[in-house]
């Protein structure tokens, strides 16, 4: 009853409307690529619906549960960089093959988290790459509002004004306006069609694995080492950026069990959010950080109604157009944006280093099947290391190997 009430006491609609928006944000982007992925496979329809309606009940449940359990704005979804690998790599593989690949990608993540190597990753990470990393991992999504304007003025600059008008008057509601005041624009213009299909609920259709060695490499190992790099490290980096510290264990762990269950409904795995997580994480979910939890549940919430309507998901976001999502993206995403560079060039001694994180990471290049935010972190790290490497300490080593010679 205690935590009842103290559940209640913390709820601000600031941290609900920042749930909201971060489910708005995830499915009108990433769920495209699930989409396109079992559409070039040749999935069913069915199978396709199971699998959106698998991983979004799947991220709700495991974001409401660790965020109550950790009273952290713990946000869950599924891998962008996996969906967008799947596009290309999916067909040619039956779905039993899928399911069984999406197994051992969960075996793989699940060593490697609960091992305790990732834990070290994060702990040693320096605080100036982390904030780089999300700074530059969100500013595609600030400057897709404003080349927005140039397809769509009258609504994309309505939006910012009302934005603009709204941090001064009421910040806290800004973002919920711009979204209320944006559907409302839509309305009037005649410009939200929404399908003629009516809404129906998810039915699970569940795949048995076939077991292909075929499969798992090409699949399986490739789908863990993006969801390892290109989600778990940024989504943990976002978390300490917002002054976090939670352990990555329970939050791998939790991942990978619930990635095992899902697989056989077609779900090729869920992992701690980044974008979306900062928009859960930041000032405009609550000023307070001790009660931005709310937002990770909310979040959670609004995963679990999405996973019961799979399959008309992608019918209703089609029913707005796409300047709309990205002006709504990028206005709440301003605050993460702004404590991601402040983080990021504070430190003097690593503003270096943290300035090529920031712009490897923000350049989107894709090398060697790895997408940018590990290569920035991995650039960042080198280049702090050899800027704060004590040559000193080399010295003794140096005239012993010439005394030697």
């Amino acid at each position: 009853m205690n935590r009842l009430k103290q559940l209640a006491a913390d709820c601000s609609l600031s941290a609900i409307q920042a749930g909201l928006i971060a489910v708005i944000v995830s499915l009108a982007g990433p769920s495209v690529l699930v989409f396109q992925a079992a559409h070039a496979a040749h999935f069913s329809d069915a199978l396709t619906s199971s699998w959106l309606g698998a991983i979004a009940f799947g991220s709700g449940v495991v974001g409401v549960v660790l965020s109550l359990r950790y009273r952290t704005p713990v946000v869950i979804a599924w891998s962008t960089p996996g969906a967008a690998l799947l596009v290309t790599m999916l067909p040619g593989h039956t779905p039993g093959e899928a399911v069984a690949a999406y197994l051992a990608a969960a075996l793989i993540i699940a060593a490697i988290g609960l091992s305790g190597i990732f834990d070290v990753l994060i702990r040693h990470l320096p605080a100036s790459i982390a904030a780089a990393m999300l700074a530059g991992i969100l500013f595609r999504f600030g400057t897709e509002l404003f080349t927005s304007i140039a397809a769509d003025p009258l609504l994309v600059l309505s939006m910012l004004a009302v934005y603009l008008a709204m941090r001064r008057a009421k910040p806290r509601y800004a973002v919920l306006t711009v979204l209320l005041v944006g559907l409302a624009l839509l309305a009037v213009q005649g410009r939200i069609h929404l399908p003629a299909q009516p809404l129906a609920l998810t039915a699970p259709v569940w795949v048995s694995p076939t077991w292909s060695w075929r499969a798992v490499l090409n699949l399986g190992l490739p789908l863990a080492l993006v969801a390892l790099t290109g989600q778990y490290v940024p989504g943990m980096a976002v978390l300490r950026a917002a002054g976090y510290r939670l352990p990555s264990r329970p939050i791998v762990g939790g991942n990978a069990l619930a990635s095992l269950l899902l697989a056989p409904f077609g779900a090729h795995g869920i992992n701690p959010a980044a974008i979306t997580a900062a928009i859960c994480t930041g000032p405009e979910a609550h000023v307070d950080s001790r009660r931005r939890y709310i937002a990770g549940v909310a979040c959670g919430v609004f995963y679990l109604l999405a996973g019961l309507a799979g399959g008309t998901l992608a019918l209703l976001f089609a029913a707005v157009p796409k300047t709309w999502v990205a002006a709504l993206s990028g206005v709440a995403l301003f605050g993460a944006i702004g404590s991601g560079l402040a983080g990021a060039m504070h430190d003097e001694p690593q503003r270096e280093a943290a300035l090529i994180t920031f712009l490897l990471t923000a350049s989107g290049m894709h090398f060697l099947g790895l997408g940018s935010a590990f290569w920035g972190i991995v650039a960042g790290v080198l280049a702090h290391g050899v800027q704060h490497l004590r040559w000193r300490h080399l010295r003794p080593l140096a005239r012993s190997a010439s005394d030697t010679v």
